[in-house]
C-alpha cells in the first residue's frame, strides 16, 4: 500500500526552502517527520509512555545522532560503527532539551523519548539548526501534551546582514552567530558567541530569529491540521489538595520570608528553612503525613519560593542580603601552581573555579571528525563539576551534558580573544571547586587569568556574569551575579559574557512568557555594569599578559621551509628528526601548508639552547651559496688532494676545497697551507661543469704574486692524430693475426 504524505514548504525568503514531511518513515512512532533543507534530512521521532513514571518530574531523553553513512563516509577509529555521541552532539541535545521541557504540563511524568537523525548530509546546510523544528513538528502530529509548538533557528549577520540557517562556510564571515529557540509568542531559548557586538545588536538578531520561528511555528500547525491532529491523551495528574496547600502557605510564608530576609549564607539558610519545613511536618498527624507526605513538600517549597519572590519584588532584597545590583565578593590569584604552563583561582561568593592552562603543538589539537564536519581546535576548554563542589556526594558517570555545555560557553566566551598568530594549541581545564551560581562564568574568569599569566597574549581579557529575573507580570526586578536557589525560582537565566567593548558569548533560559525586549535590553545592559566590575577585580589581580611563557613552559618556534627540504628535514625512516628530538630535547611538528605549498616547523622545547639547535639545523638544511659570495669556513676533514671545510653560518655544509685552490704557489701538502680546525674564508663559484660538485677556492681571494704565470692548461690531444686516434707507440707486441 503507498503511503499518504502530508508535506508543508517553509520559503525562508531567499530562494531556500524547508519541508516537513510526514506519513512515510516510522509510522509506529507516535510522532514522526522528516525534515529536509537542500539535501540535508533529519527524521525525528517521538514516543512517550501511556503510563506515568513513579517520579516527581518529566524523564525526558532527548537524542541527536549524525549518522556517517549521511555523509558517504566510514566512522573513524577501529570499530566502523557509530558509538558514543559527539561533544557537538551533545550540544544540540542540549539545545532542543532546553526549549521543549518547560512545555510539557508540570505533571506529566511519563517516559518520553526524542529521537533525532541525520541521514543525509548537505555541506551546504548544518543540520543542528534544523533539529528544534524536527522535534517540535513531531510532538505536534503525536498525542502527547505539549502547550504550543515551537521552533528553533540559526541567525548570523554576515557583512550587516542578518541570515537565518547560513551555511558553515557563511558562518566563518559571521560576526554575531546565535541559536534562539521560541513559540509563535515568546523568545525561550538563546545561545551564541559574538564579536563584541552590542546589547542592541543582540537584541536585533534575536527578534530577527524569532519572525522566522513564528513562519515555522505556523507550518507546524497547518501540517497537523493537514495529518489529522490527534486527540491529546489523558493521563493521571498529579494529586492536588487546596485546603492543605492554603494550610501550608499560612503556616510558611512568612517565616520564610524572615529567613530570606536575613541575608545569611546558603548553608545557615538551608538549615534554616529546613527547620521550618520539619516543623510544619510535626503539626501533622501521622495519619495525615502518611496521606499528604509528597504533596506536603511540594506545597511547602512552592511558599517558599513565593516568600522569596516577594521580597525581592517588593523590597530589592536577596537571599544573601544583596541588593538587586550587587556582585558578591570576589578575591583571585594567579601561579597558584607552580608546575603548570599558567593556573589561576576566581572566588565570586561561594563559587569557585580553578582554572589551568597547558601549551602544545599542533599535534595536541582537538580533532573533530563528524558527518558534516571535519576539523580541529587549537583553542578548547573542558570544563569538571565534581559532586563535592555543593558538598555532594553522588556517583560518577563521565562526563555530563551539563559540563560539554558549560565548557563550551566559557570556550566560546574566551575563543575570539586568541589571536590568529598564536603559536600554540591551547587547553583550559577549568576544576569548578564550590558552586553556589554561575561556575561557567567564573570558568570564563578563572581562564582569562590563567591564560594571561601562561603568557598567550589575549587580545583583551574576558569576564562573564550571570543574571536572572523575577516578575509577577507588572513588577520585575533584574538581579546581578545570581544565586543557584535565584536560578531556580526566577524567570529567566541569562549568562552574559564580553569584554570592555562588547558582548562575546551568551547563554539564555526564559520562562517568563512574551518577555518584551526593552526588559530584555535593560537586563543586558544591567549585565555590562556587572561585567565591567568583575573585570575590573581580574585586571587588579594581573594587568596584562605576562611578556613570555613561563621558564619550565615550553617556547615554541615556528619556521617555513620549501616542500622539497621536508624529507630532508625528517630524513630516512624519520632518522634526522628523531635524532634532533633526542639531542635537544625539543619537540619537532612538521606540517604542509596547502595554500603556500610550503613546510611549517613548529618546534617547542624549554631549553632555548635546544630550540636554537634545531633552527640552525633548518639553516643549515636551506643554506644556498651564491655564486661570487665570500664565506667563511673551518676544516674538519684532510685528504691528500684537498681539504673538507665547513660553512660556519651553515653547519652540516661541506665542501671540498682542492689542493690547486689553496694557494697561488704549487701545493705539494695541503697541510703546508691548512690544518684541522683552522678558519679562513672561501670564494664560491658555483659548480664545477667537469665535477658537477660546488667548487670553492681560497687563493681566489689572495693577491696574486708578481710575475706569477698560470700553467697552460694540459692539451688533451696530445698525442692523437687529426681524426683523434691515439698515435703514440709502446713497448707491447703486435697482436698475431693467426
Amino acid at each position: 500500500m503507498i503511503p499518504k504524505v502530508h508535506t508543508q514548504i517553509i520559503d525562508l525568503g531567499d530562494g531556500r526552502t524547508i519541508s516537513i514531511e510526514t506519513g512515510k518513515l516510522a509510522k509506529q512512532a507516535h510522532g514522526s517527520v522528516v525534515v529536509q533543507m537542500g539535501n540535508a534530512m533529519l527524521l525525528c521521532t517521538v514516543v512517550s509512555n501511556y503510563k506515568q513514571s513513579d517520579v516527581d518530574f518529566l524523564p525526558l531523553t532527548v537524542d541527536y545522532r549524525e549518522k556517517f553513512a549521511a555523509a558517504g563516509r566510514y566512522p573513524g577509529g577501529f570499530f566502523k560503527r557509530e558509538a558514543r555521541p559527539t561533544d557537538a552532539e551533545v550540544l544540540t541535545m542540549r539545545l532542543v532539551d532546553r526549549v521543549l521541557r518547560p512545555l510539557f504540563p508540570k505533571d506529566y511524568h511519563a517516559e518520553t523519548q526524542v529521537m533525532i537523525q541525520l541521514m543525509s548530509a548537505d555541506d551546504n546546510v548544518m543540520p543542528d539548526a534544523l533539529a528544534g523544528l524536527a522535534a517540535s513538528a513531531a510532538i505536534q502530529l503525536s498525542d502527547i501534551p505539549f502547550e504550543t509548538p515551537i521552533s528553533e533557528v540559526r541567525v548570523a549577520r554576515v557583512n550587516g546582514e542578518f541570515i537565518i540557517n547560513p551555511s558553515r562556510e557563511l558562518l566563518e564571515q559571521a560576526d554575531i552567530d546565535m541559536t534562539i529557540g521560541a513559540s509563535a509568542d515568546s523568545v525561550m531559548m538563546v545561545e551564541g558567541e559574538m564579536d563584541e557586538c552590542s546589547e542592541e545588536e543582540m537584541a536585533e538578531a534575536i527578534k530577527f530569529a524569532h519572525e522566522a520561528i513564528k513562519v515555522q511555528c505556523a507550518a507546524q500547525v497547518a501540517l497537523a491540521e493537514s495529518f489529522g491532529k490527534k486527540e491529546t491523551r489523558t493521563y493521571e495528574p498529579e494529586e492536588e489538595n487546596e485546603d492543605l496547600a492554603a494550610r501550608i502557605h499560612d503556616a510558611a510564608y512568612q517565616k520564610c520570608y524572615d529567613i530570606a530576609k536575613q541575608g545569611t549564607a546558603k548553608h545557615e539558610r538551608s538549615a534554616a528553612f529546613d527547620a521550618v519545613k520539619e516543623e510544619i511536618k510535626a503539626s501533622f498527624t501521622e495519619e495525615e503525613l502518611a496521606e499528604f507526605g509528597g504533596l506536603i513538600g511540594k506545597y511547602f517549597d512552592k511558599a517558599q519560593k513565593t516568600a522569596v519572590r516577594e521580597l525581592t519584588l517588593s523590597e530589592g532584597l536577596r537571599l544573601d542580603g544583596r541588593k538587586t545590583t550587587e556582585i558578591r565578593p570576589i578575591w583571585c590569584e594567579v601561579d597558584y601552581l607552580p608546575s603548570t604552563h599558567g593556573s589561576a583561582i576566581f572566588t565570586r561568593g561561594e563559587t569557585q573555579a580553578l582554572a589551568t592552562v597547558t601549551l602544545g603543538t599542533s599535534r595536541e589539537a582537538n580533532q573533530i571528525d563528524m558527518p558534516t564536519y571535519q576539523g580541529e581546535e587549537t583553542f578548547y576548554l573542558h570544563y569538571n563539576f565534581p559532586p563535592f563542589c555543593t558538598g555532594e556526594a553522588r556517583p560518577l558517570r563521565g562526563t555530563s551534558r551539563r559540563e560539554v555545555g558549560h565548557g563550551n560557553l566559557a570556550q566560546r566566551a574566551l575563543k575570539g580573544m586568541i589571536p590568529d598568530n598564536c603559536p600554540y594549541t591551547v587547553r583550559i581545564v577549568s576544576e569548578v571547586l564550590e558552586s553556589n551560581g554561575s561556575s561557567s562564568m567564573a570558568t570564563v574568569c578563572a581562564g582569562t587569568m590563567a591564560l594571561m599569566d601562561a603568557g598567550v597574549q589575549m587580545t583583551k581579557p574576558v569576564s562573564g556574569i550571570a543574571m536572572g529575573l523575577i516578575s509577577d507580570g507588572d513588577r520585575y526586578a533584574v538581579l546581578s551575579d545570581i544565586l543557584g536557589d535565584e536560578d531556580h525560582l526566577g524567570d529567566m537565566d541569562f549568562k552574559v559574557t564580553g569584554t570592555a567593548d562588547g558582548i562575546t558569548a551568551c547563554q539564555m533560559d526564559i520562562k517568563v512568557k512574551g518577555l518584551s525586549y526593552e526588559i530584555l535590553v535593560s537586563a543586558l545592559k544591567q549585565a555590562r555594569d556587572g561585567r565591567l566590575h568583575i573585570l575590573g577585580k581580574i585586571t587588579d589581580t594581573i594587568a596584562a599578559p605576562s611578556a613570555d611563557v613561563k621558564a619550565h613552559a615550553p617556547k615554541m618556534v615556528s619556521r617555513r621551509i620549501p616542500n622539497e627540504f621536508i624529507g630532508a628535514l625528517i630524513g630516512p625512516g624519520g632518522k634526522v628528526i628523531q635524532e634532533m628530538q633526542k639531542e635537544t630535547g625539543c619537540t619537532i611538528v612538521i606540517n604542509e601548508d596547502p595554500v603556500t605549498e610550503e613546510g611549517i616547523v613548529e618546534i617547542l622545547g624549554t631549553d632555548p639552547a635546544g630550540i636554537e639547535a634545531v633552527l640552525a639545523k633548518i639553516d643549515s638544511l636551506l643554506f644556498k651559496p651564491q655564486v661570487g659570495s665570500v664565506y667563511e669556513v673551518k676544516v674538519i676533514k684532510m685528504l691528500d688532494f684537498g681539504a673538507v671545510v665547513e660553512y660556519t653560518e651553515a653547519p652540516g655544509n661541506e665542501v671540498l676545497l682542492h689542493i690547486s685552490e689553496l694557494a697561488w704557489a704549487r701545493t705539494e701538502n695541503v697541510t703546508d697551507v691548512v690544518n684541522m680546525g683552522d678558519v679562513f674564508d672561501v670564494k664560491y663559484f658555483g659548480k664545477d661543469p667537469k665535477t658537477r660538485k660546488d667548487k670553492v677556492s681560497r687563493k681566489a681571494l689572495l693577491p696574486k704574486p708578481e710575475g706569477f704565470v698560470e700553467r697552460p692548461p694540459r692539451d688533451n690531444n696530445r698525442g692523437r692524430d687529426n681524426r683523434g686516434r691515439d698515435n703514440r707507440r709502446d713497448d707491447r707486441k703486435p697482436r698475431s693475426r693467426d
